[in-house]
């Protein structure tokens, strides 16, 4: 695919990576609307001028993931080439501008997408839920794996030894596990998790306003992604599988953004 043009949707909160210390999985949209991913991309390493902003249009060169059996997987050709920033598409008039990208292809009923996913390896997707039931949080580790920690800061001592300014701290690796439950079309009660860089950041930034207090935390990324997105709202989940699990478990899916434009009431308004 070489160099290209993609819309920045997804960024996913990092993960640890013994070759790149921590790596974000990007999902985007090209031009047609179709869905790929690209990954690896070591975001927080990026040049500032480099790092891309959610619906954000990027230039870049990628080629297919051969070692990812997933439809979509793309991967940087070369991570230390320069990527080119473009425009940022607002949310003026609903989000229609985004919505001509996000809505061209909508799946109503998990069980079909699951099945899909099976079957042809697809594996992202927009969900619209028929009901939105609750946002959870669960406790988690709350360190990284500490053989992966270990050798990520032996190769960065390694490193000191020549180039001191490149020392870089991963990310805190967050203590709780957020979810959705909701139902689509088929009726079935789903739990699923969310794995989005914004519902992290908002975590920790949450935790220092309400100086330590993790439940605060947690009840304000319940009152952004649960009762603020949700309001008067056309809600949409983004998903995605992941490449362990996809062929394996029952459902892959985790969600790994959401898209909820203002609902369009003009024409109603229009009527008096």
């Amino acid at each position: 695919m070489a160099k290209t043009r993609v819309l920045i949707a997804v960024k996913t909160y990092p993960t640890l990576s013994n070759k790149y210390d921590e790596l974000v999985c990007t999902a985007v949209f090209l031009e047609d609307g179709s869905w790929i991913r690209i990954y690896p991309i070591p975001f927080r390493k990026l040049e500032c001028e480099y790092r891309y902003k959610k619906w954000q249009w990027i230039t870049i060169d990628i080629e297919k993931n051969t070692s990812d059996f997933r439809i979509e997987s793309y991967k940087p050709i070369d991570l230390s080439a320069e990527i080119e920033l473009g425009e940022v598409i607002k949310t003026e008039k609903c989000w229609a501008k985004r919505k001509e990208y996000a809505l061209k292809k909508v799946w109503t009923n998990m069980t079909e997408l699951i099945k899909a996913a099976k079957e042809t390896n697809l594996s992202l997707a927009v969900v619209k839920p028929t009901k939105v039931i609750n946002f959870i949080w669960e406790n988690d580790s709350r360190d990284w794996d500490k053989n992966k920690l270990a050798n990520i800061k032996a190769k960065q001592q390694q490193l000191d030894l020549f180039k001191p300014h490149e020392i870089f701290e991963v990310a805190k690796k967050l203590p709780y596990k957020f979810s959705y439950i909701f139902e689509t079309e088929d009726g079935e009660k789903r739990k699923i998790m969310i794995e989005d860089w914004e519902l992290g950041m908002l975590y920790w930034n949450s935790l220092k306003n309400a100086k330590g207090d993790e439940n605060i935390a947690c009840e304000k990324v319940k009152q952004k992604y649960f009762v603020s997105m949700l309001d008067d709202t056309d809600f949409y989940f983004f998903m995605g599988t992941t490449k362990q699990w996809h062929n394996v478990s029952s459902n892959p899916f985790v969600i790994i953004g959401t898209f909820y434009p203002k609902k369009d009431n003009s024409n109603q308004l229009s009527l008096f």
